[in-house]
């Protein structure tokens, strides 16, 4: 009776402290990814933290500021230089983003090419996709592999193709991912004929894409090149101390601010009225 009675006394109390407790929050969903994770994704340097590799813009930029002053002495030089240094590698990680991602869209028809052969031949879907791990497109591999081993381990097709739309980060492979999830879900006889739909639709926007950017080319290139000029004579000039030194005072500062803010504004202007509609990433 006794043990009775104080299980009663114990669960009121339980009850009571419960009902004085502040209402919990309601867990929140995934952060979006920032720009900087989502430039590195893009550029297969998903292993690489947003943390590191702005570490590695300031000791890139530091270092290029020392090694100028050392030339110069001039410190308002110095500091535009390591400013250009800082966002070296940014420039570089978004060229290799650029190069992947018309690498991938070369190799895409390909690959569903190699899709539509297994999928006639009998295979189900996620055993072609998981055939491409070791028989599809060079640069498509990896990410396939990764597939296929997910796939063997938890056997959710909906879940492994999310990880695989991570894995690639490209705005074509979500096409073809989304489109290959609708025609699982849908399921019936039409798969074959989509496949073949769209490796038709992807070689007719890789060609009419690519003749874009071949006439673009210039375009960016002489941005490029105008917007670089002139930082290079102020490069060269930073051997002649007589001359450097004189952008150490407040006019010759002035000077630089009045010209970096220029360039990037002309860069910026001239790379937008050539620039071409990027695609967007679905679903992601």
């Amino acid at each position: 009776m006794g043990a009775l009675v104080g299980l009663g006394v114990g669960v009121g109390l339980l009850l009571i402290w419960s009902a004085f407790q502040l209402p919990r929050t309601p867990r929140q969903g995934p952060r979006p990814a920032s720009r900087t994770s989502t430039l590195l994704a893009r550029a297969g340097l998903a292993s690489v933290s947003p943390t590191s590799f702005a570490a590695l813009c300031l000791v890139t930029g530091g270092v290029v500021g020392l090694l100028v002053q050392a030339v110069s002495a001039t410190p308002p030089v110095a500091v535009a230089f390591g400013a250009m240094g800082a966002y070296l590698p940014v420039t570089v990680v978004a060229g290799r983003a650029r190069r992947r991602q018309r690498e991938l869209a070369e190799v895409w028809p390909e690959a569903v090419d190699h899709l539509t052969s297994a999928v006639r031949a009998g295979m189900s879907l996620p055993d072609a996709l998981a055939a491409l791990g070791s028989r599809g497109p060079e640069p498509l591999q990896p990410a396939f592999a990764d597939f296929a081993l997910d796939y063997q381990v938890t056997g959710r097709f909906g879940e492994c193709l999310d990880r695989l739309k991570e894995r690639l980060a490209d705005p074509v492979g979500d096409r073809v991912v989304e489109g290959l999830r609708v025609a699982r879900e849908v399921g019936g006889g039409e798969l074959g004929r989509l496949l073949r739909n769209l490796s038709g639709y992807l070689r007719d926007d890789l060609r009419t894409r690519s003749e874009l950017e071949a006439r673009q080319a210039w375009t960016v290139n002489g941005a490029r090149l105008a917007v670089a000029a002139p930082w290079l004579v102020l490069l060269f000039m930073s051997f002649q101390s007589e001359v450097i030194r004189r952008y150490a005072s407040p006019g010759g500062v002035l000077v630089l601010v009045v010209g970096a803010a220029a360039c990037v504004v002309a860069y910026r202007l001239m790379m937008r009225i050539g620039r071409l509609p990027t695609e967007r990433r679905i679903l992601s």
